[in-house]
């Protein structure tokens, strides 16, 4: 019988509940603990999804040998304190996005997964949702020509939530930029690649958060427009237009189910929904990785990682994006 690998997370946010359930799906997947900044909220938490072990502080969790992997989803904030303490540890993680806070921190999250050869990965689960590695491989094969236009948002009303929470608050991390901005920087990094300029503009709250930021990725042949807010809800969906054709991956298309196709005047709509809410592949590709004696993945690498946050960086730079 296959040993199953243990994971333990830390933070039990909205996001926690989400994560638990589809690592329910994965065969070779046990839940051995979880942990909270309080112990009541670890208990209710593990009572709810029969976890055996339930800790009041982050440290005790990673001290736990019943843990080999740590998904981390606490406040941005934390990422990269959290889990250098986990790999030091000898703990494998699974960070949520984004990685860390700058590409300084990014950098040294990697350096402790070389020192102590463990597995490190940011949770950027769209990166495994069938649909978009689908939409990948078309746009690579010359499906619709070359791409010469690329358009992704995603923006949902926050303005009414607490100014000391996560999303609004800047020494989290809070800000539409490094919470949901991330996506349609990411497809636009996995599909075109860095771009050779960046043109963005941000707007700002009273207590200094980031609230909506429009961004131009300028590419030899191709724009792509992209844009994150919380100040009012957008399509939250994408369209890549080529020569030949366009791909549109319909509303909220970071947990795509499916995407279409327009070409000659055609369209044609493909299905495929994903097993569970979509964190079932990021859990699959971490097995793999830790079966094959990785330390990276192939599919979202470290270095994507440090592409990823130094586009993000960009960006903060050119608008004055801080967080403190």
């Amino acid at each position: 019988m296959k040993q199953k690998i243990r994971w333990g997370i830390i933070g039990l946010g909205n996001i926690a509940h989400s994560f638990v359930k589809d690592l329910a799906l994965v065969e070779d997947a046990v839940i051995s603990a979880v942990a909270s900044r309080g112990a009541e909220k670890a208990k209710v938490f593990a009572e709810e999804y029969r976890v055996p072990l339930a800790f009041g502080s982050y440290e005790e969790l990673l001290e736990c040998e019943e843990v080999d992997v740590v998904y981390i989803a606490t406040p941005h904030s934390l990422h990269a304190n959290l889990s250098i303490m986990a790999m030091d540890l000898g703990k494998h993680v699974l960070c949520e996005k984004p990685l860390g806070m700058d590409k300084r921190e990014v950098e040294r999250m990697i350096s402790s997964a070389k020192k102590n050869k463990v597995f490190l990965m940011e949770a950027l689960w769209s990166r495994f949702n069938p649909a978009i590695r689908k939409v990948k491989s078309l746009v690579e094969s010359g499906e619709i020509g070359n791409v010469t236009y690329l358009h992704a948002d995603f923006a949902f009303y926050a303005m009414d939530r607490d100014l000391q929470g996560r999303v609004l608050n800047p020494k989290l991390g809070g800000g539409s930029l490094l919470d949901i901005g991330i996506y349609p920087i990411f497809l636009a990094y996995l599909l075109l690649g860095k771009p050779d300029e960046i043109l963005s503009t941000s707007d700002f709250h009273t207590n200094g958060a980031e609230i909506q930021t429009s961004m131009i990725f300028k590419y030899p042949h191709t724009h792509a427009i992209l844009y994150s807010g919380f100040n009012s809800k957008s399509e939250m969906t994408v369209q890549i237009a080529g020569e030949k054709g366009t791909i549109v991956i319909p509303n909220r298309w970071h947990q795509a189910q499916g995407y279409r196709i327009n070409k000659e005047n055609e369209e044609k709509v493909f299905n495929l929904p994903t097993h569970g809410k979509g964190y079932f592949y990021e859990i699959e590709e971490v097995h793999t990785c830790l079966a094959e004696g990785k330390i990276e993945s192939d599919l979202w690498s470290h270095q994507n990682s440090l592409d990823l946050i130094g586009l993000m960086d960009t960006v903060r730079n050119q608008n004055g994006i801080n967080f403190s």
